[in-house]
């Protein structure tokens, strides 16, 4: 199976943004891409700034169907194993690795996530868990102000504990202007953390700007 994994340094970084750019840059020339995220939380809730659901983003930018690529929705805004309860289902791992490899078929997958990698799916299966099990190189997605060094190099750490392969950091939104503090973080986490560090900038839901902005992402050294 060829494809990444997308992870984040936690909720709210980015992750969803650098998917779908990662997809609309691959579709844009041509590659064969699908999305997938197998569980969505927070359906209920509005969106945030305009911007549309994360299933719904990341199936405009890989052209897929948003219940294809986010097959277990939930509306609160919890993490994925409270998320199944609240509703009264069960979320099965198997299940999930089954759909995953079924989506990929002859195409690069992109798989993102749920919130960090240590967040539980089920009580005793992680978000780290089904990335191992998917077997993909692991980008990670994180904010590039303050306080991310820590959360990225502890990020860095948990994948490598088990053996997954980090193909690259992301910080996002990188500002075209950034500051002593913001490219400070960046050599940092790239020297500490032994891992290359590529700034996606602003972009819109649009996704002609996403594959715009996905292009210059380091995509053949990931894949």
């Amino acid at each position: 199976m060829r494809g990444l994994f997308v992870t984040g340094t936690g909720t709210g970084v980015g992750k969803t943004v650098v998917a779908a750019a990662v997809c609309a840059a691959l579709r844009s020339r041509g590659e064969p891409v699908v999305a997938w995220k197998p569980v969505v939380t927070g359906t209920d809730a509005p969106p945030a700034d305009g911007w549309p659901a994360d299933h719904e983003l990341l199936a405009a930018a890989a052209g897929g169907e948003p219940q294809a690529v986010g097959p277990l929705r939930f509306g609160p805004p919890v993490a994925p194993h409270l998320a199944a309860r609240l509703a009264g289902e069960k979320i099965e791992p198997a299940e999930l690795l089954r759909a995953a490899r079924a989506a990929a078929a002859e195409r690069v997958l992109v798989a993102e996530g749920v919130g960090g990698i240590l967040v539980p799916l089920t009580a005793g299966y992680l978000v780290r868990d089904l990335a191992r099990d998917l077997g993909l190189p692991v980008v990670v997605a994180a904010a590039p102000g303050l306080g991310t060094i820590n959360h990225t190099l502890l990020t860095l750490e948990a994948l490598r504990a088990v053996g997954l392969p980090v193909a690259g950091v992301v910080l996002t939104p990188w500002p075209g202007d950034p500051s002593e503090l913001e490219r400070s973080n960046r050599e940092t986490i790239a020297r500490i953390g032994y891992v290359t560090v590529t700034g996606l900038r602003r972009t819109s839901s649009d996704p002609a700007d996403l594959a715009e902005a996905g292009a210059d992402l380091p995509l053949d050294d990931w894949l």
